[in-house]
């Protein structure tokens, strides 16, 4: 602790095979809260906190009993589910490989697969409460590009969300600045009651994310 009473934030020095920006992004990682918090809690990710926050922001999690968890590497919005909702079934899908969490059946495959949409709802066993998506597009380094290539994951997930929600579900998905595309919004606000935009204060603040919230699920 420093004199004020305060705790120094952590210096990290440049090593020598290490880049200026791993260095500023290692040091931001070492002094995040939600970062401390995350491993004080054991949570795999500060990412935990996002669905935390949006979820005493719009009752997510309320008497939801199945949800799908797509992008769920590596694993935090699940650990989320699970502690708040012992007892409800979580389905995961992510191209990364993610270690076991008690009560979640994780499927290591890409969800643009024609075959994913299927094993999920198999492995669901009927309809959800809820489908939440952190998924986004490994980037290319072009603005216009990476947002169209993650637009596209999250329209994917939409239709999904339209296809295996029970009336009265919520489609959640991360989308970039600039919020969701028209036609995607139009998609949404078809088959929702409510859609809102959110940024919790778990985002970074000079991250580029925000997230889609679509409730009230009309129905077939």
């Amino acid at each position: 602790m420093s004199r004020s009473g305060k705790d120094r934030d952590t210096r990290v020095r440049t090593a020598k095979k290490r880049t200026a920006s791993s260095t500023r992004w290692l040091q931001r990682q070492l002094n995040d809260p939600y970062v401390k918090q995350a491993k004080a809690e054991g949570y795999r990710s500060r990412a935990a906190y996002k669905l935390i926050e949006l979820d005493e922001k719009f009752d997510l999690l309320k008497g939801v009993t199945r949800v799908v968890d797509l992008g769920i590497a590596p694993g935090g919005w699940a650990q989320v589910v699970r502690k708040r909702k012992p007892k409800a079934h979580v389905v995961g899908i992510d191209l990364l490989e993610v270690e076991p969490i008690e009560g979640v059946t994780i499927f290591q495959m890409d969800f643009m697969d024609d075959e994913a949409p299927a094993v999920l709802e198999e492995a669901l066993g009927g309809k959800a409460e809820l489908v939440m998506s952190d998924m986004a597009a490994n980037t290319v380094g072009h603005k216009q590009t990476d947002h169209l290539r993650t637009m596209g994951l999250v329209e994917a997930g939409a239709w999904f969300a339209i296809e295996n929600l029970a009336p009265g579900g919520t489609y959640l998905a991360k989308v970039l600045a600039g919020g969701t595309d028209t036609d995607l919004l139009n998609l949404l606000k078809q088959h929702f009651k409510t859609v809102k935009h959110a940024k919790p204060p778990a985002s970074r603040k000079g991250s580029s994310e925000w997230y889609v919230i679509a409730q009230g699920f009309k129905g077939g």
